[in-house]
């Protein structure tokens, strides 16, 4: 299977998952619940999901536990994008090419929405079929990568820092808790799964947050080089905010060049300790840095 067929069946897997937690545990009675579901199954990349259930491919894990864990890191992941669409932080109208869920139900609704999607994220994985200790590493990850040492934290990094210039090494900080905290907790939450051993999930850490920045200076990029129809959100709002960018410090194609020189370590660690099981990894390491959306 090739890269792009092994992608969407991954996608067909997190898809899958995603529906049938929705039917578990969001009741459509709930108009919360349906504003969850409008913001959960509204599309993307599905990158985190797809990072779950390929560790644990590749590590030859419980694949019907990781299914489990990819749809509540999705889950965790779109409360955050739903808080942060609101008018008290970004106030941005659109995502994934649609109204931001704010704007299609109303600001509290969009609310209470993130909110049942961060709790329910947590009974997914109690219920997963997973072994007690796989099921404890999957939520200690997930609220690590979640929370005040983690995303949480470099939210508030980044609001502290729309006032004010970074430097690289704070904007590092920033991404590093704010995206990559959450790309690690996804690639841990699929080694859980596989009961994986320590020196794998340390290599699989520094893969993980390789990949964060790397996603974010190409996000940066493309903040300034594509269109919203590309994109499926806002574009050029850093700039126009004064806000620090990979792009302020070092322009369009300066930022490219740290982050193919940060993707090229990122890929190099990997194979070195995975060897040729890590190749699935690798090629999306690769596919981020040339994403357009």
């Amino acid at each position: 299977m090739d890269y792009k067929e092994q992608y969407q069946a991954y996608l067909s897997q997190a898809t899958s998952a995603l529906e049938e937690t929705c039917s578990r545990f969001l009741p459509e009675e709930s108009e919360v619940c349906r504003a969850a579901r409008y913001s959960l199954l509204g599309g993307g990349k599905r990158i985190r999901a797809v990072l779950v259930l390929s560790v644990c491919d590749m590590l030859g894990g419980n694949m019907a536990a990781a299914e489990q864990f990819c749809a509540a890191v999705e889950m965790l992941h779109c409360y955050s994008l739903i808080h942060d669409d609101l008018p008290c932080m970004d106030n941005d109208d659109l995502r994934r090419g649609r109204p931001s869920c704010h704007k299609a139900f109303s600001e509290s609704t969009a609310m209470l929405a993130g909110d049942v999607l961060l709790t329910e994220a947590f009974e997914v994985v109690a219920n997963a079929p997973a072994s007690p200790l796989a099921s404890v590493r999957a939520a200690q990850a997930l609220g690590l990568g979640a929370g005040s040492r983690g995303m949480v934290y470099g939210q508030e990094l980044d609001l502290k820092y729309e006032a004010l210039a970074a430097t690289e090494e704070q904007l590092r900080l920033i991404h590093r808790n704010k995206t990559g905290a959450l790309i690690n907790a996804a690639v841990q939450m699929g080694a859980a799964a596989a009961d994986a051993e320590p020196a794998q999930c340390k290599a699989l850490e520094d893969y993980a947050y390789g990949l964060g920045l790397v996603f974010q200076i190409v996000d940066d990029v493309l903040d300034v080089t594509s269109t919203p129809e590309q994109l499926g959100k806002p574009i050029g709002s850093d700039s126009e905010n004064g806000k620090t960018t990979f792009v302020t410090l070092y322009g369009v194609e300066g930022a490219m060049d740290l982050a193919r020189r940060l993707n090229q370590n990122v890929c190099q660690t990997l194979e070195e300790n995975f060897g040729d099981k890590a190749e699935f990894l690798l090629r999306l390491a690769q596919q981020l840095l040339v994403r357009k959306n």
